[in-house]
């Protein structure tokens, strides 16, 4: 298990992890700029606030990415289904 510093919102942190750094930086990177963006909308908020909404944010981006993965292979299951009665019908005819 490595550690890497990394700045979200110009403060340090030292995550330890698994992961290699460049995805950690990544994942850090994207935290950092989902908070900038809650904050350059709203320039009052308390840290506290911010990292709330940009939580909120991150949580609803990774819901209806789910959800559109569920989507994507339940449509995959079914083209599967259809592929497989297809073959079937095929090698029923050539039988």
């Amino acid at each position: 298990m490595g550690s890497i510093d990394v700045y979200i919102l110009g403060q340090k942190y030292t995550i330890k992890g698994d992961e290699s750094p460049e995805y950690i930086k990544q994942l850090a990177g994207y935290v950092d700029s989902k908070l900038k963006e809650v904050c350059s909308n709203t320039p009052n908020l308390t840290p506290l606030k911010a990292v709330i909404l940009a939580s909120l944010n991150i949580a609803d981006e990774f819901h209806k990415l789910k959800n559109e993965y569920s989507s994507v292979s339940t449509e995959l299951m079914n083209i599967g289904q259809k592929a497989d009665i297809i073959l079937e019908l095929i090698d029923s005819e050539q039988s």
